[in-house]
Protein backbone atom coordinates (compact mmCIF):
# COMPACT_ATOMS: atom_id res chain seq x y z
CA UNK A 1 0.00 0.00 0.00
CA UNK A 2 3.18 2.30 0.10
CA UNK A 3 5.35 3.46 3.25
CA UNK A 4 3.47 6.37 3.39
CA UNK A 5 0.04 4.59 4.54
CA UNK A 6 -1.77 5.43 8.09
CA UNK A 7 -3.91 2.80 9.62
CA UNK A 8 -5.21 4.45 12.34
CA UNK A 9 -8.79 5.33 13.39
CA UNK A 10 -9.22 8.72 13.18
CA UNK A 11 -13.23 7.79 13.73
CA UNK A 12 -12.75 6.88 17.02
CA UNK A 13 -9.98 9.40 17.96
CA UNK A 14 -12.86 12.54 16.83
CA UNK A 15 -15.47 10.73 18.82
CA UNK A 16 -13.31 10.41 21.81
CA UNK A 17 -12.18 14.32 22.24
CA UNK A 18 -15.92 14.91 22.67
CA UNK A 19 -17.11 12.64 24.33
CA UNK A 20 -16.86 14.67 27.91
CA UNK A 21 -19.83 17.08 25.81
CA UNK A 22 -21.82 13.70 25.07
CA UNK A 23 -22.01 12.45 28.12
CA UNK A 24 -23.19 15.77 30.07
CA UNK A 25 -25.60 15.99 26.81
CA UNK A 26 -26.72 12.31 28.03
CA UNK A 27 -27.03 13.12 31.61
CA UNK A 28 -29.40 16.39 30.74
CA UNK A 29 -31.61 14.91 27.79
CA UNK A 30 -32.45 11.93 30.42
CA UNK A 31 -33.26 13.95 33.02
CA UNK A 32 -35.56 15.83 31.09
CA UNK A 33 -37.05 12.73 29.78
CA UNK A 34 -38.00 11.21 33.33
CA UNK A 35 -39.40 14.74 34.19
CA UNK A 36 -41.37 15.05 30.66
CA UNK A 37 -42.81 11.07 30.68
CA UNK A 38 -43.94 11.72 34.45
CA UNK A 39 -45.41 15.25 33.42
CA UNK A 40 -47.43 13.77 30.54
CA UNK A 41 -49.14 11.10 32.32
CA UNK A 42 -49.88 13.66 35.32
CA UNK A 43 -51.36 16.28 32.76
CA UNK A 44 -52.39 13.44 30.29
CA UNK A 45 -51.09 15.31 27.18
CA UNK A 46 -50.33 13.09 24.15
CA UNK A 47 -47.87 16.81 22.35
CA UNK A 48 -46.24 16.39 26.33
CA UNK A 49 -45.92 12.36 25.74
CA UNK A 50 -44.83 12.35 22.27
CA UNK A 51 -41.93 15.10 23.07
CA UNK A 52 -40.82 12.73 25.79
CA UNK A 53 -40.99 9.39 23.29
CA UNK A 54 -39.00 10.99 21.19
CA UNK A 55 -36.34 12.36 23.73
CA UNK A 56 -36.30 8.61 24.68
CA UNK A 57 -34.59 8.11 21.23
CA UNK A 58 -31.72 11.23 22.02
CA UNK A 59 -31.27 9.29 25.16
CA UNK A 60 -30.72 6.03 23.13
CA UNK A 61 -28.91 7.30 20.12
CA UNK A 62 -26.87 9.50 22.42
CA UNK A 63 -26.10 7.09 24.63
CA UNK A 64 -25.44 4.14 21.65
CA UNK A 65 -22.56 6.67 20.62
CA UNK A 66 -20.91 6.50 23.84
CA UNK A 67 -21.04 3.12 24.04
CA UNK A 68 -19.96 2.77 20.64
CA UNK A 69 -16.70 5.35 21.46
CA UNK A 70 -16.31 3.60 24.39
CA UNK A 71 -15.97 0.17 23.01
CA UNK A 72 -13.81 0.87 19.94
CA UNK A 73 -11.23 2.87 22.13
CA UNK A 74 -11.39 0.24 24.48
CA UNK A 75 -10.64 -2.63 22.33
CA UNK A 76 -7.64 -0.68 20.62
CA UNK A 77 -6.15 -0.38 24.18
CA UNK A 78 -6.21 -4.02 24.71
CA UNK A 79 -4.50 -4.68 21.65
CA UNK A 80 -0.79 -6.34 22.32
CA UNK A 81 0.53 -7.34 19.16
CA UNK A 82 -1.94 -10.30 19.03
CA UNK A 83 -4.40 -11.31 16.17
CA UNK A 84 -8.28 -10.61 17.32
CA UNK A 85 -10.75 -12.67 16.13
CA UNK A 86 -12.30 -9.01 15.45
CA UNK A 87 -10.64 -7.98 12.50
CA UNK A 88 -12.76 -5.29 11.85
CA UNK A 89 -12.44 -3.73 15.46
CA UNK A 90 -15.44 -3.13 16.81
CA UNK A 91 -17.01 -0.11 14.53
CA UNK A 92 -19.55 -2.31 13.00
CA UNK A 93 -21.63 -1.43 16.83
CA UNK A 94 -22.25 1.76 15.51
CA UNK A 95 -24.70 0.39 13.08
CA UNK A 96 -26.29 -1.91 14.50
CA UNK A 97 -26.93 0.18 17.57
CA UNK A 98 -28.89 2.78 14.93
CA UNK A 99 -30.44 0.06 12.94
CA UNK A 100 -31.91 -0.41 17.01
CA UNK A 101 -32.47 2.99 17.31
CA UNK A 102 -34.60 2.76 13.84
CA UNK A 103 -37.38 0.49 15.09
CA UNK A 104 -37.51 1.92 18.41
CA UNK A 105 -38.40 5.39 16.69
CA UNK A 106 -41.15 4.06 14.34
CA UNK A 107 -42.62 2.12 17.41
CA UNK A 108 -43.13 5.72 18.93
CA UNK A 109 -44.21 7.27 16.49
CA UNK A 110 -47.04 4.36 15.40
CA UNK A 111 -48.01 3.96 19.01
CA UNK A 112 -48.23 8.44 19.18
CA UNK A 113 -50.50 8.62 15.86
CA UNK A 114 -52.42 5.74 17.01
CA UNK A 115 -53.35 7.64 20.39
CA UNK A 116 -53.71 10.47 18.80
CA UNK A 117 -56.73 9.61 16.13
CA UNK A 118 -58.20 7.78 19.72
CA UNK A 119 -58.45 10.93 21.34
CA UNK A 120 -59.68 13.06 18.33
CA UNK A 121 -62.68 11.13 18.77
CA UNK A 122 -63.13 11.99 22.79
CA UNK A 123 -62.06 15.06 25.06
CA UNK A 124 -59.22 14.11 27.08
CA UNK A 125 -58.51 16.74 30.06
CA UNK A 126 -55.34 17.86 29.81
CA UNK A 127 -53.38 20.24 32.13
CA UNK A 128 -52.11 23.18 29.99
CA UNK A 129 -50.40 25.39 32.67
CA UNK A 130 -48.23 22.00 33.91
CA UNK A 131 -47.50 21.15 30.34
CA UNK A 132 -46.13 24.44 28.92
CA UNK A 133 -43.57 24.85 32.13
CA UNK A 134 -42.62 21.31 31.77
CA UNK A 135 -42.55 21.98 27.80
CA UNK A 136 -40.63 24.98 28.30
CA UNK A 137 -37.53 23.31 30.58
CA UNK A 138 -37.47 20.99 28.11
CA UNK A 139 -36.18 23.78 25.26
CA UNK A 140 -34.00 24.62 27.59
CA UNK A 141 -32.64 21.23 28.44
CA UNK A 142 -32.51 20.95 24.58
CA UNK A 143 -30.44 24.10 24.05
CA UNK A 144 -28.20 23.25 26.30
CA UNK A 145 -27.47 20.01 24.44
CA UNK A 146 -27.71 21.58 20.83
CA UNK A 147 -25.01 24.02 22.22
CA UNK A 148 -22.72 21.63 23.72
CA UNK A 149 -22.63 19.11 20.80
CA UNK A 150 -22.36 21.75 17.86
CA UNK A 151 -18.61 21.58 17.74
CA UNK A 152 -18.33 18.25 17.61
CA UNK A 153 -21.02 17.69 15.26
CA UNK A 154 -18.48 18.99 12.92
CA UNK A 155 -15.96 16.18 13.39
CA UNK A 156 -17.56 13.45 14.33
CA UNK A 157 -20.64 11.59 12.65
CA UNK A 158 -21.16 9.93 15.83
CA UNK A 159 -21.53 13.29 17.58
CA UNK A 160 -23.28 14.76 14.44
CA UNK A 161 -25.86 12.54 14.99
CA UNK A 162 -26.90 13.15 18.17
CA UNK A 163 -26.80 16.68 17.35
CA UNK A 164 -29.15 15.95 15.04
CA UNK A 165 -31.61 14.06 17.51
CA UNK A 166 -31.28 16.86 19.99
CA UNK A 167 -31.72 19.73 17.01
CA UNK A 168 -35.30 17.91 16.13
CA UNK A 169 -36.06 17.37 19.99
CA UNK A 170 -36.00 20.92 19.95
CA UNK A 171 -38.78 21.58 17.57
CA UNK A 172 -40.83 18.98 19.13
CA UNK A 173 -40.38 21.08 22.68
CA UNK A 174 -41.45 24.38 20.47
CA UNK A 175 -44.67 22.02 19.07
CA UNK A 176 -45.49 21.48 22.50
CA UNK A 177 -45.20 24.94 23.84
CA UNK A 178 -47.42 26.32 21.08
CA UNK A 179 -50.04 23.37 22.29
CA UNK A 180 -50.10 24.12 25.36
CA UNK A 181 -50.60 28.04 25.08
CA UNK A 182 -53.17 27.35 22.47
CA UNK A 183 -55.17 24.91 24.88
CA UNK A 184 -54.77 27.70 27.47
CA UNK A 185 -55.92 30.70 25.55
CA UNK A 186 -58.84 28.95 23.60
CA UNK A 187 -59.42 25.68 25.33
CA UNK A 188 -58.81 23.91 22.07
CA UNK A 189 -58.84 20.38 23.35
CA UNK A 190 -58.21 18.67 19.85
CA UNK A 191 -54.87 20.63 19.50
CA UNK A 192 -52.81 18.76 21.64
CA UNK A 193 -53.37 15.00 19.70
CA UNK A 194 -53.12 16.97 16.49
CA UNK A 195 -49.37 18.59 18.04
CA UNK A 196 -49.08 14.92 19.41
CA UNK A 197 -49.68 13.33 15.77
CA UNK A 198 -47.42 16.34 14.04
CA UNK A 199 -44.20 15.52 15.89
CA UNK A 200 -44.92 11.17 15.52
CA UNK A 201 -45.06 12.72 11.71
CA UNK A 202 -41.88 14.63 11.99
CA UNK A 203 -39.79 11.46 13.20
CA UNK A 204 -41.14 9.11 10.78
CA UNK A 205 -39.08 10.14 7.73
CA UNK A 206 -35.86 10.35 9.59
CA UNK A 207 -36.72 7.04 11.09
CA UNK A 208 -37.03 5.49 7.43
CA UNK A 209 -33.39 7.42 6.62
CA UNK A 210 -31.70 6.09 9.64
CA UNK A 211 -32.91 2.56 9.00
CA UNK A 212 -32.36 2.37 5.44
CA UNK A 213 -28.89 3.55 5.65
CA UNK A 214 -27.82 0.69 8.75
CA UNK A 215 -29.54 -1.85 6.39
CA UNK A 216 -27.60 -0.97 3.54
CA UNK A 217 -24.34 -0.60 5.73
CA UNK A 218 -25.20 -4.08 7.08
CA UNK A 219 -25.63 -5.71 4.02
CA UNK A 220 -22.50 -4.75 2.63
CA UNK A 221 -24.10 -2.36 -0.08
CA UNK A 222 -21.60 0.08 -2.01
CA UNK A 223 -21.73 3.63 -0.70
CA UNK A 224 -24.29 5.84 -2.79
CA UNK A 225 -21.32 8.43 -3.33
CA UNK A 226 -19.20 5.39 -5.11
CA UNK A 227 -20.08 4.40 -9.07
CA UNK A 228 -18.44 1.16 -9.17
CA UNK A 229 -18.30 1.50 -12.73
CA UNK A 230 -16.70 5.11 -12.55
CA UNK A 231 -14.38 3.71 -10.29
CA UNK A 232 -13.25 0.28 -12.11
CA UNK A 233 -12.42 2.35 -15.07
CA UNK A 234 -10.54 4.77 -13.31
CA UNK A 235 -8.62 1.91 -12.18
CA UNK A 236 -8.36 0.35 -15.49
CA UNK A 237 -7.03 3.77 -16.97
CA UNK A 238 -3.90 3.57 -14.74
CA UNK A 239 -0.74 2.94 -16.32
CA UNK A 240 0.29 -0.84 -16.85
CA UNK A 241 -3.20 -1.82 -15.82
CA UNK A 242 -5.11 -4.38 -18.33
CA UNK A 243 -8.00 -5.60 -16.33
CA UNK A 244 -9.96 -4.93 -12.95
CA UNK A 245 -11.84 -7.72 -10.91
CA UNK A 246 -13.16 -8.77 -7.73
CA UNK A 247 -13.50 -4.92 -7.34
CA UNK A 248 -15.65 -4.80 -3.87
CA UNK A 249 -16.52 -1.29 -1.66
CA UNK A 250 -18.21 -1.57 1.20
CA UNK A 251 -18.97 0.59 4.53
CA UNK A 252 -17.30 -0.20 7.90
CA UNK A 253 -19.10 2.10 9.90
CA UNK A 254 -20.22 6.06 9.21
CA UNK A 255 -17.13 7.88 7.40
CA UNK A 256 -15.12 4.96 7.50
CA UNK A 257 -15.53 3.20 3.67
CA UNK A 258 -13.07 0.40 2.48
CA UNK A 259 -12.15 -1.34 -0.82
CA UNK A 260 -10.53 -4.40 -2.19
CA UNK A 261 -9.79 -5.16 -5.91
CA UNK A 262 -7.51 -7.58 -7.94
CA UNK A 263 -5.40 -5.45 -10.60
CA UNK A 264 -4.22 -7.50 -13.72
CA UNK A 265 -0.73 -5.51 -15.40
CA UNK A 266 1.33 -6.56 -17.84
CA UNK A 267 4.69 -7.86 -17.39
CA UNK A 268 7.70 -5.73 -16.35
CA UNK A 269 5.20 -3.02 -14.76
CA UNK A 270 6.44 -1.74 -11.40
CA UNK A 271 3.86 -3.34 -8.81
CA UNK A 272 4.44 -0.76 -6.15
CA UNK A 273 4.06 2.33 -8.89
CA UNK A 274 0.71 0.65 -9.38
CA UNK A 275 -0.16 -0.10 -5.72
CA UNK A 276 0.50 4.00 -5.39
CA UNK A 277 -1.12 5.31 -8.06
CA UNK A 278 -4.71 2.83 -6.75
CA UNK A 279 -4.44 4.19 -3.36
CA UNK A 280 -4.15 8.07 -4.14
CA UNK A 281 -6.75 7.61 -6.69
CA UNK A 282 -9.31 6.08 -3.97
CA UNK A 283 -8.38 8.33 -0.98
CA UNK A 284 -8.25 11.64 -3.46
CA UNK A 285 -11.18 11.29 -5.61
CA UNK A 286 -13.39 8.74 -3.38
CA UNK A 287 -12.44 9.45 -0.29
CA UNK A 288 -11.72 5.67 0.56
CA UNK A 289 -8.78 5.48 2.82
CA UNK A 290 -8.61 1.95 3.78
CA UNK A 291 -8.58 -0.16 -0.05
CA UNK A 292 -6.34 -3.91 -0.39
CA UNK A 293 -5.05 -4.63 -3.61
CA UNK A 294 -4.28 -7.59 -5.17
CA UNK A 295 -1.80 -7.27 -8.13
CA UNK A 296 -1.57 -9.83 -10.62
CA UNK A 297 0.37 -10.23 -13.81
CA UNK A 298 -1.41 -10.26 -16.83
CA UNK A 299 -0.07 -14.43 -16.94
CA UNK A 300 -2.49 -15.14 -13.85
CA UNK A 301 -4.88 -17.67 -13.83
CA UNK A 302 -7.34 -18.73 -11.64
CA UNK A 303 -9.52 -16.18 -10.24
CA UNK A 304 -11.95 -17.64 -12.26
CA UNK A 305 -12.59 -20.41 -10.12
CA UNK A 306 -13.74 -17.93 -7.47
CA UNK A 307 -17.45 -18.98 -7.31
CA UNK A 308 -18.69 -15.72 -5.52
Amino acid sequence: MGGDHDHGAGLARAGERHRGRLLIAFAIIFTFFVVEAIAGFVTNSLALLSDAGHMLTDVIGIGMALAAIQLASRFEQRQNGSRSRHTFGLYRLEILAAFVNALLLFGVAIWVLIEAARRLTGEPEVLGVPMLVVAILGLVANLVAFALLREGSKESLNVEGAYLEVLADTIGSVGVIVAAILLEVFGWSWVDPVIGAAIGVWILPRTWRLGSRAVRILLQAAPDHVDLDALAGDLGAIDGVVDVHDLHVWTLTSEMDAASAHLMVRGGVEFHGVLDQARHLLDDRYHIAHATFQVEPETHDGCHDVAW
